[in-house]
């Protein structure tokens, strides 16, 4: 059951980016470039899109950040001829840590270093009169594996209706470089976090179960199917049905004719 790599992806999220950029007006696009797979399959789609000359990839390390990543950022950048520009934002968190409460806490200190690199990303967009590109897989987007407001917080997300599995293959399509390509999933909130351990399953499981759940299986039947534990099964399903507010625009009581978020079609 894990998801195929359909015909035409790539140009179908090429096609996709043109044409977003396009009718925004904009001049071009601003993503995060953390060193890993998802975002450097959309810097190398938004290339092929608009050119190298209208991507801006930002790399934001924090203390956390692994020496590896800055490696593999610049030499990504080098190879495909692209704009780096890094910002550090060990200084901003830290003037958090002085300012809020228990940030101590190493998932409150994540979700605050997420924010702060959304900052970041849309203050130089808006300078350059760009879009900001989100770099979310739709695995992390339907268990809510995500920051809101964070690395939720984007325009357009070329790749968020592609699982992970089938981001490391179009990643393969596009000869993303192996030391990037192999490298262990993680957002780098903390020394030695990685997605797979934090979640409890790894992606090539939880890819199987969420295809089950979109083809509105039951957990007994996704389980049996796949042979994976029906309590993984469970887990993956609450995780989705718990978070669905994290992929909706925040609620508002319908009041109008056509309401924002609910029948306002556009």
């Amino acid at each position: 059951m894990a998801p195929p790599l359909r015909e035409l992806t790539e140009e179908a999220i090429v096609e996709f980016i043109s044409e977003t950029v396009r009718e925004s007006r904009a001049k071009g696009v601003v993503l995060g470039l953390s060193g890993g797979i998802d975002s450097a399959v959309t810097s190398l789609l938004c290339a092929k899109a608009l050119g190298p000359d209208k991507v801006l990839n930002i790399f934001m390390p924090s203390q956390s950040t692994p020496a590896q990543d800055a490696k593999d950022v610049a030499s990504f950048c080098r190879r495909f001829k692209m704009e780096i520009r890094t910002v550090d934002i060990s200084p901003m968190v830290d003037c958090l840590s002085r300012a809020l409460p228990e940030m101590q806490d190493k998932r409150l200190r994540g979700n605050a270093m997420a924010r702060l690199r959304m900052v970041v990303l849309f203050h130089h967009a808006k300078l350059m009169e760009r879009v900001v590109m989100g770099t979310s897989n739709k695995s992390e987007l339907l268990v809510g594996y995500f920051t809101k407001f964070g690395d939720g917080g984007a325009d357009f997300c070329p790749i968020g209706d592609l699982y992970k599995t089938e981001v490391r293959e179009l990643a393969k399509v596009l000869k993303v470089p192996g030391s990037i390509l192999d490298k262990v999933p993680s957002a780098g909130f903390w020394e030695g976090q990685t997605d797979e351990g934090e979640m409890g399953l790894t992606y090539q499981e939880l890819d199987q179960i969420l295809v089950g759940i979109e083809l509105n299986l039951s957990c007994e039947d996704i389980s049996a199917r796949t042979g994976i534990p029906l309590a993984k099964v469970e887990k993956v399903w609450h995780m989705h049905r718990g978070t669905v507010h994290k992929r909706k625009m925040p609620l508002i009581p319908k009041l109008g004719f056509r309401t924002v978020g609910l029948d306002w079609r556009e």
